[in-house]
């Protein structure tokens, strides 16, 4: 069992940044692969981002790569999502989840826990 609390949403400005975290906690957490997902209003949850357990793995969605950037410290038990450049459009709660299998899997359906998610809004 992994439990997975986000932190570090808020409003910013387009073209702004944000760094959000992903505190982890529960048996062998370091082992698993953790992404990135969002939802928007009225949208279905996407995945954004994912990074293997040893950390030199990532996954980009392409609406994100070159402005986000996934990152993990398993000493300190928590992932990271450096974003960068926003746009309106990245406005949506952002989950972070964690699966026990490979980090190129990107569906929803492929992530075993997820967190309670956390508000990012991007005023233009």
């Amino acid at each position: 069992q992994v439990q997975l609390v986000e932190s570090g949403g808020g409003l910013v400005q387009a073209g702004g940044s944000l760094r959000l975290s992903c505190a982890a906690s529960g048996r062998a957490y370091s082992s698993y692969a953790m992404g990135w997902f969002r939802q928007a209003p009225g949208q279905e949850r996407e995945f954004v981002a994912a990074v293997a357990w040893t950390g030199s793995v990532t996954y980009y969605a392409d609406s994100v790569k070159g402005r986000f950037t996934i990152s993990r410290d398993n000493a300190k038990n928590t992932v990271y999502l450096q974003m960068a450049r926003l746009k309106s459009e990245d406005t949506a709660v952002y989950y972070c989840a964690a699966r026990s299998g490979p980090v190129s899997v990107t569906s929803t359906q492929g992530y075993h826990y997820w967190g309670q998610g956390t508000q990012v809004t991007v005023s233009s």
